[in-house]
Order: structure tokens, then C-alpha cells, then sequence
């Protein structure tokens, strides 16, 4: 008796997450629930109205190309899932730059501002503007640090010279106030 309860059990909470995210839920615009449906090959069930397109482009500063699709292009839902393989099979990188619906998992979305982060990780560390990696943000070993999401900050206000290169930022309180920083971009990277 035990065994069929605990069967009910376990079909009710395997049909309760795949009904979570389905073409009419707002759980498909979680990152890494697109991840979730692209490992299970149920992209064309659950985004059929993505308007995928696809295509093939250097990443990684220009040294890697690789394939990408792009899901609801020129909307503000365009997500841009970069493959590890030219089958398409693998994804590399999960990356959004548009104020659409896409979010983390743990609720960091496009705007988020820099308080807002530290709340949700503690003290993170922020690279400068002005480069290819402008305002990438380092966990620091914080609650975030082993989600694989990767967020990159941008100041709303004219950053000081001294806020721009490859490096770790090192600022007062008052100067990040000052920047008045928010996420431009998320990234999911994936293991490989």
C-alpha cells in the first residue's frame, strides 16, 4: 500500500513541474527553465510562438564561433541561446539584454539594481565599464556564486574614468550610489 502511495506521489510532483512550464505559463520565462525544456528537446512545444531564427557568429571576444538561435526576435522577449555544438544539441550560454519577461530563477531580471543584488547575494565585487566585459559581476563566493547566472551592470549615471578597464572596481558606498548601477544583461552560463 505504501508503494502505490508513494507512486501517486511521485507522478502528482512530476506531472506539477511539467505542468509549470507549458506554452501558457509565465515559469517558461525563468533562464534556466529554457535550459530545463532545450536539455528535454521540448523547445517547439513550449515556445511555439518564439519565431526562432538561427544563424552562426563569433562569441568570446571574437576568438570562438559557434551557432546560435535567437527566440523572439526584435521583441522585448529576444533571448539568444548560444550552442556548445554545431548540432545544436548542447547549449553553451543562455544571454537577454531586453526589459521582456526573462528573469532568473532567483528573480534578478533586466533593471535590477545594485542594492537589490547584494540583497540577494551579499557583498559582490563589479569589473569597469568600457570593454567587452563592462560591469561583469563577481559573486564573491555569495548565495549566487554556484547558480551559473551571470549578470553585467551598467551606471546610469557618467561613470568617473577611474570606473573604466578590466579590473575589479574598488568603491565607496557612495560612489556606487552615485553610479546609480542596474543589470543590462544575464547570462546563464552552462557546465561544459
Amino acid at each position: 500500500m505504501r508503494k502505490i502511495i508513494f507512486l501517486f506521489l511521485l507522478m502528482g510532483i512530476v506531472a506539477c513541474k511539467s505542468r509549470n512550464i507549458s506554452t501558457d505559463s509565465a515559469e517558461k520565462f525563468k533562464v534556466e527553465n529554457l535550459a530545463d525544456v532545450i536539455s528535454q528537446n521540448n523547445m517547439e512545444q513550449v515556445y511555439p510562438e518564439a519565431n526562432m531564427t538561427e544563424g552562426t557568429d563569433f562569441f568570446e571576444e571574437g576568438t570562438v564561433e559557434r551557432p546560435y538561435s535567437i527566440l523572439y526576435p526584435n521583441t522585448p522577449d529576444e533571448i539568444l541561446v548560444i550552442w556548445a555544438d554545431d548540432a545544436r544539441s548542447k547549449v553553451h550560454q543562455i544571454r537577454f539584454e531586453n526589459n521582456g519577461r526573462w528573469k532568473s530563477a532567483t528573480g534578478i531580471k533586466i533593471g535590477t539594481g545594485y542594492a537589490e543584488l547584494e540583497k540577494m547575494n551579499g557583498p559582490f565585487k563589479f569589473y569597469g565599464f568600457g570593454w567587452d566585459y563592462s560591469g561583469a559581476v563577481d559573486w564573491n563566493g555569495g548565495k549566487l556564486a554556484d547558480s551559473n547566472v551571470r549578470v553585467f551592470l551598467a551606471p546610469t549615471n557618467t561613470p568617473n574614468t577611474k570606473f573604466y578597464g578590466d579590473q575589479i572596481i574598488e568603491a565607496s558606498r557612495e560612489e556606487i550610489e552615485e553610479l546609480n548601477l542596474t543589470v543590462k544583461t544575464i547570462l546563464l552560463q552552462m557546465e561544459e
